[in-house]
């Protein structure tokens, strides 16, 4: 296909990784196909703030914040200094440092359920973890999901099935194969439908003295109906299973507790990663003495988990968090960003709405699929000719402010009135310039 002048270098990169990188990218939400193909960046060359310069020249406004993992902004001061200085301490030791108990420390009196810690990297190894906890604990091996849990075998182990829908299509991007994941898991993983209690208890019944563990995101784009996390938590219990919050894209945006202040409901453990850390690799498993104990007896072990410098940005970013009172500027702004955004469909005759929380508000055109589809994609591949980096939802952190605000609905003003006359016109597909934007995950790996 025919690029865009502007990402000239960045695609030719990405051709360049196509030959030597399996999928091109480390990350599915990395690859160009996410965003607008051939004209948004690929490739970044620095960041700083709320913004990115892409190897290219090209400057952005970044409403992606590092796929959720930046909180503070890039390249923050703070935090980077506080790195920058354990490195000239070492980051990683035959023996172990102090500084992981200060983080565990720091997380116990942090988060409601948290009375013991574990360290990982990331978001994915830190739901395994915690998985194989609560299978070590209970000596069962069946887990029940709702929501998107990562990589591992133990989650793709639910799409081991012949008939019907694949069940993490519900969860996750339509069209995962269950490719390298062992036929013996088949059943091992089993989903529910978030809000609904009824089928979460039938799955229970149907599966009794087999559930080592409930693990579920406590909400996503949408807060959950009143006393539905409780009656969750006492329904694991009534069968003998634990309660996990994968509270990782959350993280601390909700809160700088995390969400179980919010909600009232403390889990046996809960799993962190993304922004515990402002864009460092780190991830932590929390949970309650009785849940967690037990892991002292399994073979749970890497030794990154206690690598100092994403010990000692999490203590930092929390801490800033906190100083800086990071949440309530974070959910300033996406009110503000959304009434913006409701204002310019107004004044464009474009019905949309802002789905999502104050902290990550989403984009809905309303209208139907095949033209939101079309939609989705001009917007997107306009906002990044106008050096606004960003998909339907913005992943908001602290660096993002009043200039930021500007520029972007500046932007969304034109990108809108193009919109709007392309409707009129009936001249939609004369606007696209690159691939249609949808959600399927199948479209990414063929």
């Amino acid at each position: 296909m025919n690029y865009h002048p502007r990402v000239r270098r960045s695609m030719q990169l990405y051709d360049r990784a196509l030959e030597i990188i399996p999928g091109a990218t480390q990350l599915i939400s990395r690859r160009p196909q996410r965003f607008a193909f051939g004209v948004s960046p690929v490739y970044i060359e620095h960041a700083q703030g709320a913004r990115f310069t892409d190897v290219d020249g090209n400057q952005y406004i970044d409403w992606a914040s590092g796929i959720l993992t930046i909180i503070l902004g890039y390249c923050d001061p703070i935090v980077d200094a506080a790195v920058k200085k354990q490195i000239d301490l070492g980051s990683v030791y035959s023996l172990n440092h102090e500084i992981e108990l200060e983080l565990a420390e720091l997380l116990i009196d942090r988060i409601p359920c948290a009375e013991m810690v574990r360290f990982a990297k990331g978001g994915g190894d830190a739901c395994a973890v915690a998985v194989r906890i609560a299978r070590g604990n209970t000596n069962k091996d069946k887990i029940l999901f709702c929501g998107y849990h990562g990589w591992h075998d133990w989650y793709q182990a639910a799409n081991l099935t012949t008939t019907g829908t694949p069940p993490l299509d519900e969860h996750l991007f339509a069209g995962i194969e269950p490719i390298g994941i062992p036929q013996a898991l088949a059943n091992t993983a089993i989903p529910f439908p978030y809000g609904d209690l009824d089928r979460l208890e039938q799955t229970l019944i149907a599966n009794r003295g087999e559930v080592a563990a409930i693990i579920m995101e406590p909400f996503r784009t949408s807060m959950p109906t009143e006393g539905y996390l409780a009656e969750v938590k006492k329904l694991a219990h009534a069968h003998d299973a634990l309660l996990i919050f994968d509270e990782v894209s959350t993280g601390f945006r909700p809160a700088d507790t995390g969400v179980q202040t919010i909600l009232g409901v403390k889990p046996d453990m809960a799993v962190f990663a993304k922004s515990i850390s402002n864009g460092y690799a780190m991830g932590a498993i929390v949970g309650s003495r009785e849940s967690m104990a037990g892991a002292a007896e399994m073979f749970i072990s890497s030794t990154y988990w206690s690598e100092t410098l994403g010990i000692r940005a999490a203590i930092t970013t929390l801490e800033e968090i906190r100083n800086r009172n990071t949440v309530d500027h974070i959910h300033h702004v996406g009110k503000t960003m959304a009434s913006k955004l409701i204002e310019l469909g107004r004044q464009h005759d474009l019905p949309l709405t802002i789905a999502g929380l104050d902290y990550n508000p989403i984009i809905q055109f309303d209208f139907e699929q095949t033209t939101c589809h079309k939609l989705n994609t001009i917007y997107i591949q306009e906002m990044a000719k106008l050096g606004i980096h960003t998909g339907l939802g913005l992943a908001i952190n602290g660096s993002h402010g009043a200039e930021e605000i500007a520029e972007t609905i500046a932007a969304a003003a034109q990108v809108f009135a193009r919109l709007a006359n392309g409707l009129a016109d009936d001249a939609l597909d004369q606007l696209i310039e690159c691939e249609l934007k949808t959600d399927s995950f199948r479209r990414l790996v063929k």
